[in-house]
């Protein structure tokens, strides 16, 4: 099992590939950006647990990149430790002022380097709650992220997602392959954020085959159909070809020996502030649930609204 997903952005090759076997080794997943923009790139595609960050890059410096990270939304909880070569005092408060929490100075001892890795990235699970499959935020700090917004002025709407027919599929193909369905829905919540949504919007996994996402776009019906619509013929991968092609699984059932279950799908129901306003966290994640499992999601908006208003 992995011990998380480190990013290291860093354009010297020697360092990096060095990086990339210790960490490897570890039982990391590690990938590597040589450029800061790469790395943006790579982090809003898949988010890992942790980013290793060298303030010198070619294109932009480490601390435009920890900016950008800190300031948006789904990228703002992830541990970031600087590796340079400067020993500047200025330079390292500016790191730590922008939000990053290490900093290391070249030439390093690569098990120092290890252990602020290890206890960096246990420090973000205790504190942020982060789901170990998915890497998404979970539990208080969505709550935490819905209180904040409640006080804000700006129109939001709140996405609850859930995979239909979750628990027979791993039934039948076992908890690896269910694990690797959660992986690729987080996978797919970032791009389709970065597709129709903005930088402020947000995604979490509340537990298991439930996501949300909290997202500020005007388009939201665009958003959630896209969601759908991805997740209901891209899932189909992780089925056999025979299962593909009938469309259906064959799960064991005690009564009766086996029962028919149709692939996985994904219902999606949504509440938002532009026509209601919510007393509590609870009030949104019920009326969201409930327009999800009304299946509002591929009606028009106008239908949801009415929901909504109750």
């Amino acid at each position: 099992m992995s011990k998380g997903r480190i990013l290291v952005v860093e354009d010297d090759f020697d360092i990096s590939n060095m990086l990339r076997i210790y960490f490897s080794a570890k039982g990391y997943e590690v990938q590597i950006a040589p450029r800061g923009g790469e790395a943006l790139t790579m982090t809003r595609k898949q988010l890992p647990n942790l980013i290793v960050l060298d303030i010198m890059l070619p294109d932009m410096n480490g601390f435009d990149v920890c900016r950008d990270l800190r300031t948006t939304t789904r990228t703002s909880h992830i541990p970031i430790i600087f590796l340079t070569q400067r020993d500047e005092r200025p330079d390292k408060i500016q790191g730590l002022e922008l939000g990053a929490d290490d900093y290391i100075t070249k030439p390093f001892d690569i098990e120092e380097l290890s252990l602020r890795v290890q206890n960096a990235i246990a420090a973000a699970n205790r504190q942020t709650q982060i789901d170990s499959k998915s890497n998404l935020p979970t539990g208080r700090l969505i709550e935490d992220h819905l209180r904040t917004l409640m006080h804000s002025e700006k129109p939001w709407t709140y996405i609850d997602l859930k995979i239909n027919n979750f628990d027979p599929f791993t039934d039948v193909y076992g908890f690896v392959a269910g694990d690797e369905v959660i992986r690729y829905m987080a996978l797919l919540l970032g791009e389709i954020i970065d597709e129709a949504g903005t930088p402020d919007d947000y995604a979490g996994h509340p537990g298991r085959d439930n996501f949300i996402t909290i997202t500020h776009t005007e388009e939201v019906e665009k958003l959630k159909k896209r969601l759908a619509d991805r997740f209901d013929d891209e899932v189909k991968q992780h089925y056999s070809f025979i299962d593909r092609e009938r469309g259906y699984i064959m799960v064991p059932d005690g009564d009766f020996g086996e029962r028919q279950v149709e692939l996985m799908t994904l219902a999606v129901g949504s509440v938002s502030t532009k026509n209601q306003q919510f007393s509590d966290i609870r009030e949104i994640t019920e009326l969201a649930a409930e327009d999800r499992r009304r299946g509002l999601s591929g009606q028009d908006s106008n239908s949801a609204n009415i929901l909504t208003s109750w």
